[in-house]
């Protein structure tokens, strides 16, 4: 699941300007100016690839240089389109019926952007609580598994993003399905002669 940014106006705002994917919804702000919150690969990669529709997209970071990949910095770099915000951290998004600005604090000033939307990528919350059962996991929520994707609990399996893991990748997270089928089928079998014995 996305991680909010937790300001006022963001979940008010959902669906009518804020967005955690710019794939699904960059088409509707075609010529619009756009904000997009965060530093890291996925802010950068998908600020670029709203350039194909916005007229002017802002990447906007609490710090002072982004934490994306060098090839995807240079790429945004590049891109006449995007300029960056450092060292802002945001207060609010303020709007009408759909957003209208962003306010936003840097070196102690309050300023406002004017923009016609929001796409906020700061990280990701595995969803991990669907279980109702206690299993490890790292400090940050994600599923502790072993190579065969078996988590602390006998015959639960995690795979996937919600898995403590280096990449979050669909081609990682098909790999995973694929152990972890593998391993819940060999674990009921075993079950099953143990049972017959």
């Amino acid at each position: 699941m996305p991680r909010y940014l937790s300001v006022p106006g963001e979940k008010e705002y959902w669906g009518r300007g804020v967005s955690y994917c710019a794939v699904c919804d960059g088409a509707f702000f075609k010529d619009q100016e756009l904000a997009v919150v965060g530093g890291g690969d996925a802010a950068v990669e998908e600020g670029d690839f709203l350039t194909r529709y916005a007229s002017k997209v802002h990447i906007i970071h609490r710090r002072e240089e982004l934490r994306a990949q060098p090839i995807l910095i240079d790429r945004a770099r590049a891109n006449p389109k995007i300029d960056f915000i450092f060292d802002a951290q945001v207060k609010q998004i303020v709007g009408g019926d759909k957003v209208k600005l962003v306010r936003y604090e840097q070196h102690g000033q309050a300023k406002e952007l004017a923009v016609g939307g929001v796409f906020i990528f700061i990280g990701f919350v595995p969803n991990s609580a669907l279980l109702n059962v206690h299993v490890d996991h790292d400090e940050a929520g994600y599923i502790v598994t072993d190579r065969n994707m078996q988590t602390s609990v006998d015959g639960i399996w995690a795979g996937g993003d919600v898995r403590a893991q280096l990449t979050k990748q669909i081609a990682t997270a098909v790999g995973d399905g694929t152990t972890a089928a593998v391993a819940a089928a060999m674990y009921i079998s075993a079950l099953k002669d143990a049972a017959r014995a």
